[in-house]
């Protein structure tokens, strides 16, 4: 894991959250417990979506989250300050996928890497619409940069 290079990024960075791990995240081994690696990316995509001030979801669609893939590189160890960046990799009809780092505030460690695809879906049918403008805008120009 040391040969990870913690400073390359997958793209230009879409949206920064910091994250202040909360006593609760830890496990028995005194440091951030894996499954909440996943609550930290979760909520730094639903803080962009909410970022973008246009409509991303209403009554009729919704994006659900189709696949996760998720390095863990380096434990996040308890006090701790960690910052989630996400990036757009593909853009598609109805679905974009968004690469993740969670990362330490310096930068100098990479605690975990991946992607997420998140397909947006008609609430009633179930079945794939169009990405939002709001999400292909702005996405799309962060991707093609």
């Amino acid at each position: 894991m040391s040969g990870v290079d913690a400073g390359a990024t997958p793209g230009p960075v879409l949206f920064r959250l910091p994250i202040a791990p909360r006593w609760r995240d830890l496990d028995a081994f005194d440091h951030v417990n894996n499954s909440n690696f996943l609550t930290y990316l979760e909520e730094a995509r639903i803080q962009w979506f909410v970022s973008l001030g246009k409509p991303w979801m209403s009554d009729t669609m919704a994006p659900l989250l189709a696949a996760v893939q998720i390095n863990y590189r380096l434990p996040i160890a308890y006090p701790a300050q960690v910052v989630v960046e996400l990036f757009a990799q593909r853009i598609g009809n109805s679905s974009v996928t968004i690469g993740h780092r969670i990362v330490s505030v310096d930068g100098a460690a990479l605690h975990a890497d991946g992607h997420v695809v998140m397909v947006w879906v008609d609430r009633a049918s179930g079945k794939p619409v169009a990405l939002p403008a709001a999400v292909r805008e702005i996405a799309g120009a962060k991707g093609s940069e």
